[in-house]
């Protein structure tokens, strides 16, 4: 049985089915709703982390319907992509919409990934740890963290401090802090290779984070733990 927390429990049912209907499923529709909020397209900022990489598997967790893996796919031309999601209905909706491409979606609870340790070269998620409860975000790192082979990549709304946030009249649904530092100060192993902040064009207090950690386990660093 998958494991769920009651914030899964949510994007399991209805109200993630809602989600997934209401959000991009494209590419082009991808890029347009960045390029409205942040003046910049998500493949490009796939390109700025990413270009460079050498890279020859990647997991994406909390995939939803893969228009993330798409891009990856399609723009960059990287392959041997796989994704874990909670929903059914967007795990049933990526497998149309990735059809004939090197892309694998399954369901699964990031709690518990199905692969085994280092299993893919690069573990990201956009958008999946602000709806992880404080409570369980350190055990959905370790589950990153352990997948990861060589980087970790996260696409986050950004906040100095831990805060909670109403998610569409709902509480205890979504978090913001620094995610790239709460990495950092949980695996020693762990350096930042890249981070950028894109503030929102209608209010410039609210920051997305995108960061890019390098695991190297010759390389312990002293935390404040």
């Amino acid at each position: 049985m998958i494991e769920k927390t009651p914030q899964m429990e949510n994007w399991a049912g209805e109200f993630g089915k809602d989600y997934t209907d209401r959000n991009p499923i494209t590419i082009e529709q991808l890029n347009a709703l960045y390029v409205q909020n942040l003046g910049i397209t998500r493949d490009k900022i796939n390109e700025l982390f990413f270009k460079d990489l050498q890279v020859g598997s990647v997991l994406e967790v909390g995939s939803n319907v893969g228009v993330q893996l798409i891009s990856l796919h399609d723009k960059l031309g990287l392959r041997n992509l796989y994704g874990v999601e909670i929903q059914n209905y967007a795990v049933d909706k990526s497998k149309e919409l990735t059809k004939g491409k090197d892309i694998h979606n399954i369901t699964g609870s990031a709690l518990n990934l199905p692969f085994k340790d280092k299993s893919f070269d690069l573990v990201m998620t956009n958008g999946v740890l602000i709806h992880i409860s404080p409570e369980d975000i350190n055990k959905v790192m370790e589950e990153i963290h352990r997948c990861a082979k060589k980087y970790i990549f996260g696409y986050e709304y950004f906040a100095e401090d831990y805060m909670g946030v109403d998610y569409r009249g709902n509480k205890n649904l979504l978090w913001k802090t620094n995610f790239a530092k709460l990495f950092l100060d949980n695996f020693p192993d762990l350096s930042l290779v890249k981070e950028d902040k894109y503030p929102y064009l209608s209010d410039s207090s609210l920051k997305d984070q995108a960061f890019l950690l390098v695991k190297d386990e010759n390389t312990l660093r002293k935390t404040n733990n």
